[in-house]
């Protein structure tokens, strides 16, 4: 190993972290409709495995992976302007070639394999970010803790309306139109039995041209999905930004500082997530309580969360960052754009009706078996990999589109 790589071994190990997370949290929506995410009793199974597993995802890892994810893209974008800069190129433009590539492969990703793709927002929300590359951490913490509250508020507000809405039908004055219009935001809300469940199960057992073509149709929706993301995104990329400059990302912290803080963030976070969750099994998964929980009030903890698991982490890292285990998920995490992608690519052949058909037939518990085999095959296959090549196969593909010319691609080894 180099110096350099001793540097970033806690960055690459720490994506290596978040990717691995990403699948536990993307699982549900590769073998089952969207709604799963919303309400576990929409799909998935209402036995006490299922609903267990639904509640330890929702207050361990729902939201705070991507966040993580999130968080390591706003560094490593930094990371890479200065490096651009340091060689004398122009940071800007290389960075806006490589988000230009990225929202390309995010668009790609929606259409050809899945609808849950993040890297249009990524791409988008970082040309945004890089507004603020030239700030000091002090700076980037207030800009990103006030997108986070420009967030909150937005989501708090659309929840607020929703519920003056359900009060609204409750009075005598409502009329049949405005209780249909509340029927039609419920089923929005991933109410168990809405039709749109089943008109999803139908398309994603068809053929991989019935799903495109759909998927096609539902491309000028994701502008949505950037509104919702917008905010959230850009303040965990600059939280990212400020903990990088602060040393946080580059091990430059002593290992106690950072189990102290994951200390104080996990007792920050993780009563009030808990009850969260007691409330969405406790109100019979109403649907608004349900979405609310996971669309605006789980919001707030799952920031210091994020940053807890970063520190929790970090300290597994830098106590052990010659453990085997360590360097297969810094590998893992060095060809995070590949393993993201290949991720959606191997489990939309598992669940998909163009594969082999198990969309839907697996209940939430089995799901998460998928989960581990997948973690297995990215620490089996990432380390051998990058032993004889420099990049993963995506990230050289995306480097070469973004420089204009082939890179070089195999170790020269003497």
């Amino acid at each position: 190993m180099t110096p350099t790589e001793d540097r970033l071994l806690p960055i690459d190990a720490l994506r290596g972290f978040a990717v691995l997370g990403i699948v536990l949290l993307n699982i549900i929506g590769f073998a089952m409709p969207e709604a799963a995410y919303i309400n576990p009793a929409a799909w998935g199974g209402t036995g006490p495995a299922d609903i267990g597993a639904w509640f330890l995802a929702f207050v361990l890892f729902d939201g705070k992976m991507r966040g993580l994810f999130s968080l390591l893209f706003g560094a490593s974008m930094l990371l890479i302007i200065e490096r651009a800069e340091l060689a004398g190129r122009d940071g800007r433009r290389v960075h806006i070639i490589r988000a230009a590539w990225l929202f390309l492969f995010g668009m790609l990703h929606f259409v050809l394999l899945w609808w849950g793709d993040i890297l249009m927002a990524y791409a988008l929300v970082s040309l945004i970010a890089w507004l603020f590359v030239g700030k000091e951490p002090a700076a980037l913490l207030k800009w990103a803790f006030g997108a986070f509250l420009l967030h909150f508020l937005f989501v708090g507000g659309v929840m607020a309306s929703a519920y003056a809405y359900r009060h609204a039908i409750s009075l005598p004055s409502a009329t049949p139109d405005m209780i249909e219009g509340y029927r039609a935001m419920v089923d929005s809300f991933g109410a168990p039995g809405n039709p749109e469940i089943a008109r999803e199960v139908a398309l994603y057992r068809s053929g991989f041209g019935a799903i495109v073509t759909a998927s096609l149709a539902a491309l000028p929706g994701q502008f949505g999905t950037l509104v919702y993301f917008l905010l959230d995104t850009l303040g965990f990329m600059l939280l990212g930004m400020a903990m990088l400059k602060g040393g946080f990302l580059t091990g430059r912290w002593p290992i106690d500082q950072y189990r102290a803080v994951a200390r104080r963030c996990f007792l920050v976070g993780l009563p009030p997530a808990t009850g969260l969750a007691i409330w969405v099994v406790a109100s019979g998964y109403d649907p608004l309580v349900a979405f609310g929980t996971a669309f605006a009030w789980s919001f707030p903890f799952r920031i210091p969360l994020t940053v807890g698991y970063a520190a929790l982490f970090m300290a597994l890292i830098l106590a052990a960052p010659r453990h085997p285990l360590v360097r297969r998920i810094a590998a893992a995490g060095r060809m995070a754009f590949t393993n993201y992608l290949g991720t959606s690519l191997v489990m939309c052949a598992v669940f998909y009706g163009w594969g082999l058909g198990l969309y839907g037939h697996v209940g939430r518990a089995q799901a998460y078996l998928f989960v581990l085999v997948m973690w297995a095959l990215m620490l089996l296959w990432s380390e051998p990999w990058l032993m004889r090549f420099r990049y993963g196969p995506l990230e050289w593909v995306w480097r070469s589109l973004a420089r204009g010319s082939l890179q070089p691609m195999r170790l020269n080894r003497t």
